[in-house]
C-alpha cells in the first residue's frame, strides 16, 4: 500500500520516535503524525495500521546503536508534510506569467470553504512566482451590504493572504454594458420581455421564446429600455447559447437583469446588472488571469464562460475545477449560518461552533493551520468532508510553543495541608522555557473532584509542581492532608491544583458539533465555570492558553476563556 517514498518517511519517523524513547518506537504516535498530515489515508486506518507496525517492529529490533546510525542518514526533521503537499502542476504554465484570483461576493463573511479558494490561489500564484488579485465580485445588490467589503479584507488580513491588486467587480460595469452591446450587435444576445414562468418552461421544454426573433434594432431599443423604462423582472439579456442542449446552462442564459436595488458603493446609479456567468468571465480575462480556479458546483457553467469569450473574441483563462469543502457537523454554507442566526440559535458570525474565519479566530486556530489543513487535503474533485480533528491536530503542533501552562479545576474540592516548608512557588509559563511566574500559597488549595473521589486516608497524591501529598482525613467538604517531600513520585497520581489566595474563577465555553445527522444540536455549546490561576488576568485578549490536564483555549475576556481543542 505503502509507496517507496512513503515507506522511507515512516522508517525515519520510527527511528527518530526510537531514539527519542529509549530504543522503543510507538507506532501510535507514529500512526497519529501519518494521518494528521495524509488527509486521504484516514480511510484506509487498518491498512495504514498495519504498514505502519510493520516498520516499527522492524526499527525496535535494531538496537540504540544501529538506530541512531541509520538516523544520521537522514534530516532529522521529517519531510513527510512535504511529500504530500505540493500541489499538481498546472500545464502550460510559466513562471512570472501565472495570474490567479479571488473573488468573494460581500454577502456574508468568509468561511473554512472561501479559505481553501484564496489558499489554493495564492499558492499556486506563489509556486509560479506569479500574482493573485483579490477581486470582490458585487455585481448582484440584492444581497450585498457595504459592511462586508470590509469584513472580507480583514479577514484575508488575518488568514495572512498578500494581493498583488483589489478591486471591484462593479468598477467595470461601464465595460461591462459595452461588451453587452457588442453581443447584441454580434445577434450573440437579444433583450427578452417574457414572464419569469414563461422562460422557466421553455427553458425546461427546450423551446425557443419569440423574443429570440428579434432584429438587431428591437434589441437595441430594449436595451435602452432597460436602463429608464422596463422595470425589476420585466426584461432580461439572455445569451443566445443552444435551446436543445443537454447542459441546461446553455439553454439561453441570462446575461443581464434589472435589480432596483442601491447598489453598496455605487448607490443607484446603474439598475441594470451583469449576471455571474457574464460578469466572472468578462472580469478575468481583462484582469488577465491565467488560471481561473473555482469549486466543482461551476463544472457546467465552464461551458458558457469560454462562449462568452469567444463570441466577443476576448482571451480565454483556463478554468479548473477543485471540491467544495466542509466539515463534519459544521455549516459552511451563508444560507444555513444566516438560518442560525436569525432563529437565535447561535450568537453571530463569530460564534466559536462554526465554520468562518472569525469564528476559528475567536476559537484559537492559527492562520497557518488552516493553511497547512488546506495543502493537506490536496487538490481533487472529490467531494470533501473532512473531520475538524484534522485541523485540531494541525494547529495543536502550532500553539503549543506558545501557549502558556496554567492550572485549572472546575468542580473544586477544598484541600487544606500542613507542613509546606515554602511561602511561595515557582511555576514554568512555556515548556522549553525558562521564564516563570510564582505563586503566593498558604496551606488551602482547590483541586479537581473527580480526582480524588476514591482516595483513602494515609494515600498520596501528588500536586503537580508542588509535591508530594498525604492524605490524613476526609471529610464531605475538606480533604486534610501534609506536604512530605518535593522529590516526584512517578508511582502516584499527579492532579493540577489552584491557591486560595491565588484563584480567579471564569467560565469556558466549550463548542461542539452544531449538527448532528442534519438536525440542530441544542447542546453543541457547553459553558462550564471554572477557576485559575490569577496570572490569567495578565494575559493579553488572544493568548493561548494550555489549562494543564484540560486542553487549549484562548483567553477571550478577563471573565471568559473558549475551547479550542485536545
Amino acid at each position: 500500500m505503502f509507496d517507496t517514498e512513503l515507506k522511507n518517511e515512516v522508517w525515519k519517523l520510527a527511528l527518530q520516535n526510537a531514539v527519542k524513547y529509549n530504543g522503543k518506537a510507538h507506532a501510535k504516535i507514529i500512526l497519529n503524525r501519518v494521518l494528521s498530515l495524509r488527509l486521504d489515508l484516514r480511510y484506509k486506518i487498518d491498512e495504514v495500521n498495519y504498514e505502519i507496525n510493520k516498520i516499527v517492529k522492524e526499527v525496535n529490533n535494531l538496537d540504540k546503536y544501529q538506530q541512531e546510525n541509520e538516523l544520521k542518514k537522514y534530516k532529522i526533521e521529517s519531510s513527510i508534510q512535504k511529500y504530500h503537499t505540493q500541489l499538481p502542476i498546472l500545464k502550460n504554465a510559466k513562471k512570472g506569467k501565472v495570474v490567479t484570483r479571488f473573488a468573494p461576493e460581500p454577502n456574508g463573511y468568509l468561511h473554512i470553504g472561501h479559505a481553501k479558494a484564496v489558499i489554493i490561489n495564492e499558492e499556486y500564484s506563489k509556486m509560479y512566482n506569479g500574482k493573485i488579485i483579490l477581486r470582490i465580485d458585487d455585481t448582484n445588490p440584492l444581497n450585498e451590504k457595504l459592511e462586508y467589503y470590509q469584513h472580507i479584507i480583514e479577514d484575508l488580513n488575518w488568514l495572512e493572504i498578500k494581493f498583488s491588486n483589489i478591486k471591484n467587480s462593479s468598477e467595470d460595469i461601464e465595460l461591462m454594458y459595452d461588451k453587452c452591446v457588442k453581443l447584441i450587435e454580434s445577434n450573440s444576445a437579444y433583450i427578452c420581455t417574457c414572464k419569469k414562468e414563461i422562460v422557466q418552461n421553455n427553458r425546461h421544454n427546450k423551446k425557443p421564446c419569440k423574443c429570440r426573433n428579434n432584429n438587431e434594432d428591437q434589441n437595441n431599443s430594449k436595451w435602452v429600455m432597460m436602463q429608464n423604462k422596463y422595470k425589476s423582472g420585466e426584461a432580461i439579456v439572455r445569451f443566445r447559447g443552444d435551446m436543445e442542449s443537454n447542459n441546461t446552462v446553455m439553454r439561453d442564459p441570462v446575461l443581464f437583469r434589472i435589480i432596483n436595488t442601491s447598489h453598496p458603493t455605487l448607490k443607484t446609479k446603474y439598475k441594470v446588472w451583469p449576471s455571474y456567468d457574464f460578469s466572472t468571465s468578462i472580469e478575468d480575462s481583462i484582469d488577465g488571469i491565467t488560471h481561473a480556479f473555482r469549486s466543482k458546483e461551476y463544472e457546467l457553467r465552464n461551458e458558457l464562460y469560454y462562449k462568452i469569450l469567444d463570441s466577443l473574441k476576448m482571451r480565454s483563462p483556463k478554468v479548473l475545477e477543485f471540491s467544495r469543502l466542509e466539515l463534519k457537523g459544521i455549516p459552511v454554507s451563508k444560507r444555513k449560518i444566516k438560518s442560525l442566526i436569525d432563529g437565535k440559535k447561535i450568537s453571530g458570525h463569530d460564534d466559536p461552533r462554526l465554520s468562518t474565519l472569525r469564528s476559528m479566530k475567536r476559537r484559537g486556530i492559527l492562520p497557518i493551520a488552516i493553511r497547512k489543513f488546506i495543502i493537506s487535503l490536496g487538490f481533487t474533485k472529490s467531494n470533501t468532508l473532512a473531520p475538524f480533528d484534522v485541523l485540531e491536530s494541525i494547529n495543536r503542533k502550532n500553539i503549543d510553543p506558545m501557549s502558556i501552562r496554567l492550572h485549572m479545576v472546575k468542580s473544586k474540592k477544598k484541600m487544606i495541608i500542613k507542613n509546606i516548608p515554602f511561602k511561595t512557588i515557582e511555576h514554568l509559563n512555556y515548556p522549553n522555557k525558562s521564564e516563570k511566574r510564582t505563586i503566593k500559597i498558604h496551606e488551602v488549595f482547590y483541586v479537581e473532584k473527580e480526582d480524588i473521589t476514591n482516595l483513602k486516608p494515609e494515600s498520596k497524591i501528588w500536586l503537580i509542581n508542588l509535591g508530594s501529598i498525604k492524605i490524613k482525613k476526609i471529610e464531605p467538604n475538606c480533604i486534610y492532608g501534609e506536604f512530605t517531600n518535593s522529590e516526584i513520585d512517578y508511582k502516584i497520581k499527579k492532579i493540577q491544583w489552584v491557591a486560595e489566595n491565588d484563584m480567579h474563577k471564569l467560565k469556558i465555553l466549550i463548542p461542539k458539533e452544531i449538527f448532528i445527522k442534519d438536525e440542530f444540536n441544542p447542546k453543541s455549546l457547553v459553558e462550564i465555570s471554572a477557576y485559575t490561576e490569577t496570572h490569567y488576568l495578565k494575559l493579553d485578549y488572544n493568548s493561548m492558553i494550555q489549562f494543564i490536564r484540560f486542553g487549549y483555549c484562548r483567553k477571550d475576556s478577563d471573565i471568559m476563556a473558549i475551547y479550542c481543542h485536545k
